[in-house]
């Protein structure tokens, strides 16, 4: 067996699993979850429709490229959202989901034959950061995230000694769990980074367009047009239709950017085997194509997060994110509880699940970020978010000392 694959983690549901085990479900509430980033909103239909209509595409193997049809679909794409223009047949490449692609990313750039490499991610963060990392040979470095500032990563924690050995680079915005949006100063800091020390960057936004604000979230491909950084050196953004379009189980994506790294990851992909079908491929054009949808979507989203941030930030600390569709809410210390505590005697009394902070992030810098905090993701209808909210509310408040008790 591969040796490197005892230095994995747990997924945080797994831990999840654990920490419910022997919970007796209260049978006066239906169960509601808010712990797993699923869309749950309906798939547009005319997504399903291209679907069926491709059926006669089985007859043959797809392409790892994909058709020039799919990826003229991207590039259309990244022009309406970001005003960049990018070659279809060099700067972009599908993927099965933006998951697989940033776990074989890690394969296809880092050489662990070099001393002692290094993978620089956020802290809390997206677990297959750190797996691909360990599974590539590399070392994960976990970046802190400053809640003072919004939860932005503090990449002025990472010493030199470290940037030194960095390879790859993961960054997430908006960012899972914290909904952070990096700026264009952050972008220009982490450039000039990969410029002295010549690692890679990865840049994971599937969650770019969820969002709350007049103003789109700025991406990295469009962050390097705007530095003068147009060929995109040392840069590949990764993103898929799951969170836009609400199709998770399409598993369908694409990677674009600098083209020397794009016909690196096309060689590892070739043989990975990795190629999109051809129904994907289909229903995949016809929902990069289409953004009424995705405006759709978006006010649902905007409608729940309006009713459902008042409600919890009433009772606990807790604000609007950024973007994306998480809140990340900090565990009242006036409950006596840590974040993982705090989930099972919630799922225990009101039949709501949450996931603990403290299982999406790393002890590191002398504490966990993600301690004392809990991640909701409000992927359920807004009824059902709402009533969730409520029975947070009323458990804070069942938990809470009152006034007289806390004096005496």
């Amino acid at each position: 067996m591969n040796p490197l694959l005892s230095h994995l983690h747990p997924y945080p549901f797994e831990r999840l699993r654990q920490l419910f085990s022997g919970v007796d479900l209260p049978t006066a509430y239906r169960p509601i979850s808010l712990g797993m980033g699923e869309p749950r909103h309906p798939a547009p239909p005319f997504i399903a429709d291209a679907l069926n209509r491709s059926v006669g595409g089985l007859a043959q193997y797809p392409a790892t490229t994909g058709a020039p049809p799919l990826r003229a679909a991207f590039s259309a794409w990244l022009k309406l959202r970001y005003a960049l223009t990018l070659d279809p047949a060099t700067q972009v490449l599908p993927v099965n989901g933006s998951r697989e692609a940033l776990f074989a990313f890690a394969q296809t750039v880092v050489d662990a034959s070099r001393d002692r490499p290094v993978v620089v991610c956020p802290n809390p963060f997206y677990q297959i950061y750190e797996g691909a990392a360990l599974l590539a040979g590399a070392t994960p470095h976990y970046a802190p995230c400053d809640p003072a500032r919004n939860f932005a990563v503090d990449w002025d924690a990472v010493p030199d000694s470290v940037w030194q050995r960095t390879q790859l680079l993961y960054v997430c915005s908006p960012g899972n769990p914290t909904g952070a949006v990096m700026p264009l100063d952050e972008w220009r800091k982490l450039f000039a980074l990969s410029e002295r020390y010549g690692f890679v960057i990865a840049s994971d936004e599937c969650y770019s367009e969820i969002y709350f604000r007049d103003t789109p979230p700025l991406g990295g491909l469009q962050a390097a047009a705007q530095l003068g950084r147009g060929d995109f050196r040392n840069l590949l953004t990764f993103t898929s239709l799951s969170k836009r379009s609400n199709v998770p189980g399409l598993r369908s994506g694409f990677v674009a950017g600098d083209a020397a790294l794009i016909r690196a990851f096309l060689l590892y992909r070739t043989y990975h085997g990795s190629a999109m079908s051809p129904l994907v491929q289909a229903a995949s054009i016809a929902a990069w194509g289409d953004e009424q949808h995705v405006q759709e979507n978006r006010a649902r989203y905007r409608e729940k997060f309006s009713r459902v941030t008042p409600m919890l930030a009433a009772v606990m600390q807790v604000a609007l994110p950024d973007a994306g569709f998480y809140l990340w809410a900090k565990v009242p210390d006036a409950l006596g509880m840590d974040d993982a505590e705090f989930a099972r005697a919630l799922l225990a009394q009101y039949n709501v699940t949450v996931l603990p902070g403290s299982y999406l992030a790393r002890e590191a810098e002398g504490g966990n970020p993600g301690a004392q905090r809990v991640r909701m993701a409000l992927v359920a209808e807004t009824d059902e978010c709402v009533e969730a909210a409520s029975r947070i509310v009323q458990f804070i408040e069942s938990r809470t000392p009152s006034p007289t008790a806390r004096s005496a």
